[in-house]
């Protein structure tokens, strides 16, 4: 059974800096992309931060040069270095995989883990 559990969030000055952690656990056959997500109340989930197969990286505008993934392999591990954080980065914060189980496209999806970015 697939398992994403993400930690690191927390409460943040604006300014300030986490790093989200991914563990991912389970058989994963031919993975599609790997990233992060956030959502808030009433709101859809939005793309923060991706790996795709051939690991090209790919950020939304409103984080791009704050925020970056990277990945541990060996470990199945994903992070989120998220640097010069701002209010309006309060959100859940999600692990996804997207991958094939067979012929069909699966998407696994973490807990999420909360960040709050407030004075």
């Amino acid at each position: 059974q697939v398992q994403l559990v993400e930690s690191g969030g927390g409460l943040v000055q604006p300014g300030g800096s986490l790093t989200l952690s991914c563990t991912i656990s389970g058989n994963i056959f031919r993975t599609i992309a790997t990233g992060w997500y956030r959502q808030n109340p009433g709101k859809e989930r939005e793309l923060v931060a991706s790996f795709n197969s051939g690991g090209a990286t790919h950020y939304a505008e409103s984080v791009k040069g704050r925020f970056t993934i990277s990945r541990d392999n060996g470990m199945n591990l994903v992070y989120l270095q998220m640097n010069n954080l701002k209010p309006e980065d309060t959100a859940v914060y999600y692990c996804n995989v997207v991958a094939y189980s067979g012929t069909v496209r699966v998407d696994y999806w973490g807990q999420g883990t909360q960040v709050t970015v407030s004075s």
